[in-house]
C-alpha cells in the first residue's frame, strides 16, 4: 500500500525532471559542490541522484533517520513508490519482491534489525535480485545498546552479497552510488550492502563533494540481468520447488553447489566495475613502509592520524584502506604490503573479522608478522594513542 498523499494536476514528480547518466560519469566526471552533512544526510543525497523506484524501511536506531529522509525524497518524487513494513523479515522479503519485478530497489537496517531480517537477506544472492542495503552498524552482543560496532558485518561474508564498508560520509555517498550500478550488471545481477560504521558517522558532520541533483543514474532495465524480471509470463526464477531440486539426490546437490559457485564467481566478477567507480579497491599510503596498518570502516579515520603523528616522529608507516569487504581486493593488498614486516590490524568489533580476512590473503604471500588488534567494541571509540601504543609494543615484541 502506497503512502501517496494526493497532489495538484500540475505537480511534477521532481525526478522526472532529473537528467539520467552513468555512475562513472557522475562520481568521476561531474564537478562537485561542498557540503558539511551527517552520513545520514549524505546517504539521503545518494538516495536524491541513485533513481530508486521503490524504498521500503522499518525503523532501528541509528538508520531511522535515513529512511525518514527516504520518506520526504518519495513526497517530492525522487522515488516512486516507498513505504514503511511491519518488521525486518518482512521489508527484506518485500523488498526481494520488488527487485525481482525489474525495479531499482533500496532499503537500511541496523545491527539487531540486520540479524532479524536474516533468513530474508541470505537468500538475496542466490535469488539472484539487486537490492541495495544500507547498513548502519550497531552492537548485536549482549548486553544490548544502540552504539556502533561493525561484527554484524562478519554474518554477511559468506551469502554472496557484494559488501563494502564506508569510512565517511564521502565514502557513504559514493559508495551507495557505486553499488546502485555495479549490482544491475548483467555479469553480476547480486545485492549489495554498503555498511558504515553508526553514529561515528551517521550523526557526525563531515566534508561531502556532492554533484548537482540536476542528474540521476540510468534507470533499472530488469530484463539485462542474469535471472529476467519477474512478470505475468515469466514466473520467479530459481525458487526451489521443483522436485528434482528438494528431493535428496545428486541432482539436487549438483545443483545447489554449482548455483552458488555462479553466485560467489559473480562477486568476483563485480570487482572490475568497483575498481573504476572507487578508484581502486584499496587505497595506499606510503606504500615504501615496512610497518602497515591495513583497516576498513572508522578505524581508517583513526589510522591516518596515528601515521600522520609517526610521521612528525620521523618514523614512516604505511596505510591500507580496504573498500570493498567483498569482493575482497586480496591481489591488491598483497601488492601493498610487499615490503612490510609488521601489518597491524586495529577493527570495531571483537571477533576481529578484517583479521581473518587478511590473514587469509597474505597466508604464504607475506613474510610480515601480522598483529591481531587493537580492537574496540561495544560502543567504545579508538583512540589515535591506542594505536600508537600498539605500534610500540609490536615493534619490541618483533624486535
Amino acid at each position: 500500500m502506497s503512502n501517496a498523499v494526493a497532489k495538484p494536476a500540475s505537480w511534477v514528480p521532481k525526478g522526472d525532471l532529473q537528467k539520467e547518466i552513468s555512475a562513472e560519469k557522475m562520481l568521476l566526471e561531474l564537478p562537485r559542490e561542498l557540503q558539511f552533512i551527517t552520513g545520514s544526510e549524505a546517504a539521503r543525497e545518494a538516495i536524491k541522484r541513485a533513481n530508486i523506484d521503490c524504498a521500503i524501511s522499518y525503523p532501528i536506531t541509528p538508520q531511522s533517520e535515513t529512511m525518514q529522509q527516504a520518506g520526504y525524497l518519495f513526497d517530492e518524487g525522487y522515488i516512486k513508490e516507498y513505504y514503511r513494513g511491519e518488521e525486518e523479515i518482512g521489508v527484506m522479503s518485500a523488498i526481494a519482491g520488488a527487485s525481482r519485478a525489474g525495479v531499482r530497489a533500496l532499503t537500511a537496517t541496523s545491527g539487531p534489525g540486520l540479524m532479524r531480517g536474516m533468513e530474508a537477506i541470505s537468500s538475496w544472492p542466490g535469488a539472484r535480485v539487486t537490492p541495495v542495503l544500507l547498513n548502519m552498524c550497531r552492537v548485536i552482543n549482549t548486553p544490548l545498546a544502540i552504539q556502533p560496532d561493525n561484527i554484524e558485518m562478519s554474518f554477511i561474508l559468506n551469502t554472496g552479497m557484494i559488501m563494502l564498508h564506508a569510512e565517511n560520509q564521502q565514502d557513504f555517498f559514493d559508495y551507495t552510488i557505486a553499488a546502485c550500478e555495479v549490482t544491475e550488471h548483467v555479469d553480476v545481477t547480486l545485492p549489495a550492502m554498503v555498511s558504515v560504521d553508526g553514529f561515528f558517522v551517521t550523526h557526525a558532520r563531515g566534508p561531502v563533494s556532492i554533484p548537482s541533483d540536476e542528474y540521476k543514474l540510468n534507470r533499472r532495465d530488469g530484463w539485462k540481468n542474469a535471472v529476467p524480471a519477474m512478470d505475468n509470463e515469466n514466473p520467479p526464477a530459481r525458487i526451489s520447488r521443483d522436485a528434482p531440486i528438494q528431493k535428496s539426490n545428486f541432482i539436487s546437490y549438483h545443483m545447489h553447489a554449482s548455483w552458488q559457485q555462479e553466485v560467489f564467481a559473480a562477486v568476483e566478477r563485480s570487482a572490475k566495475y568497483f575498481d573504476v567507480l572507487l578508484k581502486g579497491r584499496v587505497e595506499v599510503i606510503n606504500p615504501e613502509a615496512e610497518e602497515f596498518i591495513i583497516a576498513s570502516g572508522s578505524a581508517v579515520s583513526q589510522a591516518r592520524e596515528a601515521i600522520r603523528q609517526e610521521g612528525e616522529n620521523g618514523r614512516t608507516v604505511g596505510l591500507v584502506k580496504v573498500k570493498t569487504i567483498r569482493p575482497f581486493p586480496s591481489a591488491q593488498i598483497i601488492a601493498a604490503v610487499k615490503n612490510a614486516k609488521r601489518i597491524l590490524i586495529p577493527e570495531f568489533n571483537q571477533a576481529g573479522w578484517l583479521h581473518k580476512e587478511v590473514c587469509s590473503a597474505l597466508y604464504g604471500k607475506c613474510k610480515a608478522e601480522i598483529v591481531n588488534g587493537p580492537r574496540v567494541y561495544g560502543g567504545m571509540t579508538m583512540p589515535t594513542e591506542m594505536i600508537l601504543e600498539w605500534l610500540q609494543k609490536t615493534r619490541k615484541d618483533f624486535a
